[in-house]
Formats: C-alpha cells, sequence, structure tokens
C-alpha cells in the first residue's frame, strides 16, 4: 500500500487522497462564498452592507463564511472604526483568482437556464 493510498487515523481521506476539483469546491463552493466574491469583486465592502447584498443570508453565516474565507486566504478584513465597530472585506489576490472560475460558472448557469 502506497503512501496515497493510506486512510487518516480517523478513516478519513489524506490531503493526496482529494480529487483537485473537490479541493477547490471546497474553497469556493461553500453556501454565500461564490456570491460574496462576486460582491466584493469591485470594491471594499462593509459587513452590513455586504448582508444586504446577499438577501437571504443571515448576518451570522455572512460572519461564519467570511472567517472561512479569511482564514483561507481569500478576503482581507479591515477595521475602519473603533466605536461603533465598522469592519470592510476586500478580495486579495488569491480571492481575485476565482473571479475566473465564477465567471464561467454563472456563464454555464445562464446558457443551461439555471
Amino acid at each position: 500500500m502506497n503512501k496515497t493510498d493510506q486512510a487518516t487515523p480517523s478513516g478519513g481521506k489524506t490531503a493526496q487522497d482529494i480529487c483537485p476539483v473537490e479541493k477547490a469546491m471546497r474553497v469556493i463552493g461553500g453556501k454565500w462564498k461564490g456570491s460574496i466574491i462576486y460582491h466584493l469583486k469591485d470594491r471594499p465592502v462593509r459587513f452590513n452592507e455586504l448582508t444586504r447584498m446577499l438577501g437571504g443570508a443571515t448576518k451570522k453565516m455572512v460572519d461564519q463564511r467570511l472567517k472561512e474565507m479569511e482564514a483561507e486566504g481569500m478576503v482581507k478584513r479591515t477595521v475602519i472604526n473603533e466605536k461603533p465597530i465598522a469592519v470592510s472585506y476586500e478580495l486579495t489576490e488569491f480571492g481575485y483568482s476565482t473571479l475566473d472560475i465564477l465567471l464561467q460558472i454563472k456563464n454555464w448557469s445562464e446558457q443551461n437556464q439555471l
């Protein structure tokens, strides 16, 4: 058995076992992540404005996704005011690198009337 065939001690897949498409979908495919990237593509956006742009997402959900995306290096969080606290988010270079992929998904969805 080679190294890539071995499971982790918990029985899950090792990093080498995961398909590249699955890895990418874990980063950009989470609920609301694509929409967040889309809304940040032109400029930094404040948290409350971003939540309004997303419509059906709760503040808690947006906050969770932004924290994940910040940890993944996709977005940068900037504190604007300390009191009352105001923050904005913008895409990093890594975040911008996803835009071509998301545009292709958008075009595919429109072409297939999804």
